[in-house]
């Protein structure tokens, strides 16, 4: 894929762990997975994944703006030239005709949930959801929320973001990027919100119902793409990010009890550089 940013009226985001959350705990979790665990193998197992990292946060002294001096291995948090998220103005995006049109191949699937002191994280039983992006399988690994968004449409920010982070055959990254809006209760979401994890877990909490992902994406699935970054430490490049535009709702009610836990966990827009967006016109 050149190197664009894609607006199309849809985003897909990836994650090596990509949006890794928010840390609202004086002691680092036993495993920090390097941007929310995209880390995992196809076939569902778990690859070892253990990181001894410098702890890094979203505030103070070993917040975003200082990620990039806590570990030799985060200098492209400052350096990076694609880095993620960014401010998507939309009347700025181009039309690609070479896009192809990006296929969802979701099913309801049982989750369990982690709170690894950044983010809650949904982990899948089973691999067996995936995205096709111009003609190459990503395979769903993981989901994972931030508060307030990370991306930015026209310069503003969304109540949340929920990020499907996705992995080829090949180790690649995609991620899926939904903006939240407070509105009617998400109904997908709803038996997951009865069971988050308050405090970082050593053990995954499981859901009791399987999560229609289908029935989290909006109507309208145009979407902008843009070659981008993991948004945590080591801000890995090289992610391919599929942004929808249209957002889905939760009610205040659920954005108020994610945001108990955290009460902040994004990192801020970054330079755009010489990158384009560009907008899926096959939707």
């Amino acid at each position: 894929m050149k190197k664009k940013i894609i607006y199309p009226m849809l985003s897909t985001c990836l994650l090596l762990s990509l949006t890794a959350c928010s840390s609202n705990t004086e002691e680092l979790p036993k495993e920090e997975k390097a941007q929310e665990n995209v880390q995992v193998e196809v076939q569902g197992k778990q690859q070892s994944t253990e990181v001894h990292a410098a702890h890094w946060s979203y505030e103070g002294e070993n917040g975003p703006e200082y990620w990039g001096d806590l570990d030799p291995t985060n200098a492209i948090c400052t350096n990076g030239q694609e880095q993620s998220p960014i401010n998507i103005e939309t009347a700025k995006a181009e039309q690609d005709d070479e896009v192809e049109e990006l296929k969802f191949n979701y099913a309801p699937t049982n989750f369990s949930l982690a709170n690894n002191g950044h983010t809650i994280q949904g982990n899948p039983v089973a691999i067996n959801n995936s995205i096709v992006v111009d003609g190459e399988e990503y395979k769903l690994a993981q989901f994972h929320f931030h508060t307030p968004s990370e991306h930015q449409f026209n310069g503003q920010n969304f109540d949340m973001e929920l990020h499907l982070v996705h992995k080829s055959a090949e180790n690649e990254l995609a991620v899926i990027g939904l903006m939240i809006k407070e509105g009617a209760t998400n109904i997908a979401l709803e038996q997951s919100w009865k069971v988050l994890p308050e405090n970082v877990t050593t053990e995954d909490v499981k859901v009791t119902e399987a999560i229609d992902l289908m029935g989290l994406l909006p109507e309208n699935k145009q979407t902008f793409r843009y070659e981008g970054s993991l948004t945590t430490p080591p801000c890995s490049e090289d992610v391919e990010w599929i942004i929808l535009e249209q957002p889905i709702e939760m009610s205040k009610e659920q954005i108020d009890l994610f945001r108990q836990i955290f009460k902040d966990n994004h990192r801020p827009v970054q330079l755009l550089h010489d990158r384009e967006v560009e907008v899926d016109p096959s939707i």
